[in-house]
């Protein structure tokens, strides 16, 4: 029986003889609100809906052609194995052929299908997106943003004007909802963040510009767009319908994933994708951003999902369920922007003691970010993180440098309320003195987490490593010792026998 509620077309493509290849019957059908998919099995079509929302418009077959060549051309960048082909549809009489370029009534977009629980979404709630699995997304999505297209015309969508407009738009667009899912003080303390933000940060703002981090994102990226298929993690529909959602900074694209974790109260695994993909761009000033996005995607989830209380043809128990998610959001865009005290946690002991084992189970703990010398000092020097350094990487001069912006970036983060975990030797006095008097400057909170284990387990350890950045070697621990604690560091200290069970000796760190 046809569904008198769906077009003609969309009605014989339900069929499989309009299709020239095999399909599973019956062929699904997907809606949102602009467009149609059909997943025939083997492969997937999409067909986008004549309509126009202003910030997207496909009104005309004109239009549909040119947004369905976008979405292949630029899906092509991190999807290319979905993204297959635009064909034609063409109408003869009352019926409709694919591939027919005579009368083209339509355009659709062929993709190859792969299982719904291949999204990254599907697998959160099954439990089975993991630590490991979200840092090698990090790394997909930093192999993506450092290649992703920049220039004048896409870095102009940065600046403060550009920002502000949709942020500000989007309070416009809910003062309604006040009352409702909403309370008076989130939407007047979200807005009064934003609102400094933006008179205070234009700097800020400028220098990510400048610093061409304002780039061709994909700008959807959640993890209901991504899925890991064929042992391949795929970033798929892309923003294509309106550049300003799409030429945005870095942050604005990992922003999603972070709410979409933290709104499902994993910080840890938030905090282990945020430090991995950080470390792997080197963006750590990046963060001071992120806040403002992170609130932005949850307020804007809010939004669409606030739009369904005032559709008349949506019963009452939708309704519920809309607004307890719409609150939800809400909340989470208030509470990311409230203030919070950052904190400080320093690292100590020699190549194979166990330092980057506990900082790993604390930033997991804490949601903190894990900062690696490793990765700084590779930084500093242009080499890939996992490329072996040469001696010119450990050179005191280097070693210097890397300790100054180790405890650069942790006293930067820290004051913008980020726990942070510093992740050396620091078995100087000096090297510990830097970080010591970055806390007392920014009146931060410290810990030094002094890691420990037998001359024989550290040896054993350092000659197991394997795939990590790390280039230390065992002739490089027999040249290390490590200075003695000060009586002005001992009230920081707090010893970790790394031999041991750490649940019970990592405890009163985290209490702390």
């Amino acid at each position: 029986m046809a569904n008198a509620s769906l077009p003609p077309l969309i009605e014989q493509m339900l069929q499989p003889e309009f299709y020239p290849h095999d399909v599973q019957t019956p062929i699904q059908l997907m809606q949102t609100h602009v467009s149609y998919v059909l997943l025939t099995g083997e492969f997937a079509y999409k067909v986008k809906k004549p309509v126009d929302f202003g910030f997207l418009n496909y009104s005309t077959l004109e239009k549909r052609q040119h947004f369905c060549a976008e979405e292949l051309r630029l899906n092509q960048r991190a999807a290319a194995s979905l993204y297959l082909d635009v064909l034609p549809i063409g109408q003869a009489g009352d019926r409709f052929q694919l591939g027919d370029v005579d009368n083209v009534v339509e355009y659709v977009v062929k993709m190859r299908q792969f299982p719904q629980s291949a999204l990254l979404s599907q697998m959160f709630e099954q439990g089975d997106l993991t630590a490991a699995l979200l840092q090698q997304l990090a790394e997909a999505i930093a192999d993506f943003h450092l290649t992703a297209k920049t220039n004048d015309y896409i870095r102009a969508f940065g600046t403060v004007e550009n920002v502000r407009q949709s942020i500000d738009e989007n309070y416009d667009q809910t003062a309604g909802f006040i009352g409702g899912p909403q309370t008076q003080p989130q939407f007047d303390e979200t807005k009064a963040y934003t609102d400094q933000f933006f008179a205070t940060q234009q700097g800020l703002l400028q220098q990510r510009l400048e610093q061409d981090k304002i780039r061709a994102c994909h700008g959807d990226l959640h993890l209901n767009n991504i899925c890991y298929w064929q042992n391949q993690l795929l970033l798929f529909d892309c923003i294509e319908f309106n550049e300003p959602f799409r030429f945005v900074d870095v942050m604005f694209d990992i922003a999603y994933i972070i709410m979409d974790l933290t709104v499902a109260e994993r910080q840890d695994l938030a905090a282990s994708f945020l430090s991995h993909y950080v470390e792997c761009t080197g963006d750590w000033e990046g963060l001071q951003v992120l806040p403002l996005y992170v609130s932005r995607q949850s307020y804007v989830r809010a939004k669409v999902t606030s739009f369904l209380l005032g559709d008349p043809s949506i019963d009452a128990a939708v309704k519920q369920a809309a607004s307890a998610k719409a609150a939800k959001y809400y909340t989470l865009a208030w509470s990311y922007v409230q203030p919070q005290t950052g904190r400080l946690l320093m690292m100590c002991g020699l190549s194979g003691a166990g330092k980057s084992t506990v900082a790993q189970e604390l930033s997991r703990q804490l949601g903190a970010i894990y900062l690696r010398s490793d990765a700084v000092r590779k930084h500093l020097a242009g080499v890939p993180l996992r490329d072996r350094g040469d001696d010119s990487l450990y050179t005191p001069e280097m070693n210097q440098k890397t300790y100054e912006r180790l405890t650069e970036l942790g006293g930067l983060l820290a004051s913008q309320g980020y726990t942070v975990i510093l992740d050396a030797k620091f078995d100087r006095e000096a090297t510990r003195q830097l970080a010591i008097a970055q806390a007392q400057t920014l009146n931060l909170p410290l810990t030094i987490v002094h890691c420990q284990a037998a001359p024989e387990d550290l040896a054993q350890r350092v000659r197991d490593r394997q795939g990590d950045i790390a280039d230390a070697t065992v002739a490089v621990l027999a040249q290390q010792t490590l200075e003695p604690f000060t009586a002005a560091e001992s009230p920081y200290v707090k010893s970790i026998d790394t031999t041991q069970a750490l649940t019970t000796q990592l405890a009163t760190i985290v209490e702390a």
